[in-house]
Formats: C-alpha cells, structure tokens, sequence
C-alpha cells in the first residue's frame, strides 16, 4: 500500500497541532506518539482490519483517512489503559458500520455497485469458472451480512488461518476471548447460510 499510506502521510502532515499520544505500553510510560508516528507504526493494521471488516478494495483508502481523522480527534480520550491496536479496532468498528450504513443506502436508492471480478481460467474452463465465482459472490454476500467484530475474527481464522494465539495478540484480547468469538461467529455464518439456501434467491440456477 504504498502510494496509500504517501497519501494518507500528506493528509496527516497538513492538520495543524498534531497532539501527542501514549504508546502501546501503559499510561504512566513516557513515551509518546503523534498521530503520523501512530500512522507509521499502525497503518498496515488498520487496513487490513478495514479489509477483514469488509470494506472494498476501491474504499479501503477513503475509510483508512476516515479512522486516521477520527485518530486525530480522539487523541486526548485514549489514556493508555489498552494497546493501541486495541483502541484502533474499536474506531475501525465504528467507522465500518457507518460505511456499511452508507452502503445499504446506496443498494436501496438502486446505487449499488458490485465489483467485478476477473477470473483468469474463464477461457479454460468456463463452467468451473462461473460456480467458483458463484460460490464467492455467496460467500462475500454471507460475510456482509454478519456482525463486523465476528466477521474480522472468522475471516482471521478461517481465511487467513491464523491461529487463536496470534489473533489474540493481533487485537490484545485474552485466548478465551478469541474462542468465544469464533465459536459466535461460525453460529452467525451456519445460520445465514441455512437462511440464504432457504431463501428463493439460494437455490440452484
């Protein structure tokens, strides 16, 4: 991501009184960051977040403004009582949601734009090819419809095949927690997929 995070780093540079904020480490270290060293440091995590959390390829760079400008306003609310990466997760929560709003907008106002994806073995294999982009409209539309938090770790686990240990570093939460929010979300995705074959639109074609 590049020329991204050269854009971003001149957006960042331009809003005046850069305030400072505490490390990772707890509240009482003297160590301290501004909201472009957050960036140098977090940049790569947000944007994978934001992409775990759904956002498309096109918006990735919009969003990732979007939570570096909610970064810079709330520098003064973080005290250092959890990780950074931490604090940056739940301000990437909040800014996906108001995008998924924004997008469900645009579906019901007839808007909705729905990326196209270019599958290489058409030309060898057009039947194979068209059930797997079948199969990842189905699965793109199954992980849309579910919780974002959930969504972030099933993707995590089961697409990216990190193990419980390292999400549970990736977003500072205890093991167990990992545990209890794979098992909610693997029951969120049978349940919508059950929905999804039940519905007219789920069926064979």
């Amino acid at each position: 991501m590049g020329h991204l995070r050269s854009d971003v780093t001149a957006t960042l540079s331009t809003v005046a009184a850069v305030r400072a904020v505490p490390t990772s480490a707890p509240a009482t270290a003297t160590e301290t960051k501004t909201v472009a060293e957050v960036y140098q440091a977090h940049g790569d995590f947000v944007w994978v977040t934001l992409q775990r959390m759904g956002v498309r390829d096109a918006d990735l760079q919009d969003q990732l403004q979007e939570v570096f400008v909610v970064v810079h306003r709330r520098l003064g609310d973080f005290e250092g009582r959890s990780t950074l990466t931490t604090w940056l997760f739940g301000i990437c929560l909040r800014v996906v949601a108001g995008y998924r709003r924004k997008l469900a907008r645009r579906k019901e106002q007839g808007y909705e734009e729905v990326p196209e994806v270019v599958d290489e073995s058409i030309e060898r294999d057009p039947e194979q090819s068209a059930s797997r982009q079948q199969a990842r409209h189905i699965l793109a539309s199954l992980l849309d419809a579910m919780d974002i938090e959930k969504r972030a770790v099933l993707v995590m686990f089961e697409v990216e095949s990190m193990s419980c240990d390292e999400i549970s570093k990736v977003l500072s939460i205890p093991v167990g927690t990992v545990y209890s929010r794979l098992h909610a979300a693997r029951a969120q995705f049978e349940r919508l997929r059950k929905e999804l074959e039940k519905s007219p639109k789920g069926g064979a074609r």
